[in-house]
């Protein structure tokens, strides 16, 4: 998706809820189109699906893979819109590119997945800052841009802390973390017309089931805490 995308549909800055949202129920969908993707992360306007090490999905064939995921993924971006952007209407359709990468082992593809969330943090703090000094300090782009070169992590925190009295900290997990999506078993609600015996008229009753499904974490994926809460993820026999 291109940055042009985003600004012709007046998404907010530095992150807007109803993309990212969006962009998760995108993720969902196809994770339960194509069951052997055991764990999925977003960020922006970005997701990564990660396939079963001994999935057999398209007999492995990459080309496959990637145009399936790509076209389910755009059609329930467009799909879902008005779910997310009642008062926006969609002006274009959205593209979206992808590729596949084979990993050699459950390491490299911890180290993929953190690199990802590391990626997540240092682009996150740096847009809170930039559009605070843009938006609240009525700097230009390129002001901004040239108020925060060169400086790190902590001048940035710093500057939100001193100026606009933000603690980054306590900004949203999603926005700092990213979205993990695994499976997990939900209880679900529903209404169900039940009939008992020599009673002419079923009644409604409400009905409770357990289903697995894709569900949004939004935690951190770099330390070990979260593989070892959820070996099943890179289970070698999976």
């Amino acid at each position: 998706m291109t940055s042009s995308f985003s600004e012709k549909h007046n998404f907010a800055k530095p992150n807007d809820s109803r993309a990212l949202y969006l962009m998760t129920k995108c993720a969902q969908t196809v994770m339960e189109e194509l069951e052997d993707i055991v764990i999925a992360y977003g960020q922006s306007d970005e997701y990564s699906f990660v396939f079963k090490r001994k999935s057999n999905w398209f007999k492995r064939r990459a080309s496959k893979f990637m145009t399936h995921v790509a076209s389910q993924f755009a059609s329930s971006y467009v799909f879902y819109w008005r779910d997310y952007f009642e008062d926006q209407p969609l002006l274009y359709p959205p593209g979206f590119d992808g590729r596949v990468v084979v990993y050699p082992n459950n390491q490299t593809l911890k180290d993929y997945l953190s690199w990802r969330q590391a990626d997540c943090h240092i682009n996150n703090l740096y847009n809170t800052v930039f559009w605070a000094l843009v938006q609240q300090s009525g700097l230009t782009p390129v002001q901004a841009q040239g108020r925060l070169q060169g400086t790190l992590a902590a001048d940035k925190n710093e500057i939100l802390f001193s100026e606009f009295n933000i603690n980054y900290n306590n900004e949203p997990l999603m926005y700092r973390k990213g979205t993990v999506l695994i499976w997990q078993k939900v209880d679900e609600v529903m209404t169900k017309e039940v009939k008992l015996p020599a009673e002419m008229e079923g009644k409604k009753m409400a009905v409770t089931r357990t289903r697995t499904k894709p569900v949004p974490l939004h935690c951190d994926i770099i330390g070990d805490a979260f593989w070892k809460e959820h070996p099943e993820i890179l289970d070698e026999d999976s």
